[in-house]
């Protein structure tokens, strides 16, 4: 396993123009097509993190903020914020800016489980993570606090 790895050694941000096939009839993004693009950016960071392949195993508090509508540039900005043994938190913040007025506004969050996989596609050990800024250790903590409501809800489902 590789040494720790500090949060901004992953972090990706991403940005994509929304067109008319990202949203209904009356410009409104889809969620779906928001909550695809989240994936996307947790799987590369994730990945980034691990330096293998990488699987969703779940995605906690999606929350949808404000409405994305066709022409905003939806901006995609994600870290990880806790790592287990094999799993990674990743945070996802989504903001939505007009590009012809620059108004930025928050559209959705949400936290995305990943865990890294070997060559035989069985999860595997991932580097600890450095938290360093007085936010990164908040958000280390606020991670290590779902990850057990996660496991405690798991284990009262068997």
């Amino acid at each position: 396993m590789e040494q720790a790895k500090k949060v901004s050694e992953s972090a990706l941000t991403s940005v994509r123009w929304m067109f008319p096939s990202d949203a209904n009839p009356a410009g409104n993004v889809f969620g779906g097509a928001i909550v695809r693009y989240i994936d996307e950016i947790a799987a590369a960071v994730a990945q980034r993190h691990a330096r293998s392949n990488v699987v969703i195993a779940s995605m906690d508090r999606m929350d949808f903020h404000r409405p994305v509508r066709v022409g905003d540039l939806l901006i995609l900005k994600a870290s990880i914020n806790y790592v287990g043994n094999s799993s990674m938190e990743v945070g996802v913040r989504v903001e939505a800016e007009n590009p012809r007025t620059g108004e930025v506004v928050h559209a959705a969050s949400a936290y995305c489980t990943m865990v890294a996989l070997d060559e035989n596609g069985r999860p595997k050990r991932v580097p600890r993570l450095i938290p360093e800024t007085e936010e990164e250790k908040r958000r280390f903590l606020e991670g290590q606090k779902r990850r057990e409501e996660r496991l405690k809800l798991l284990r009262s489902q068997t």
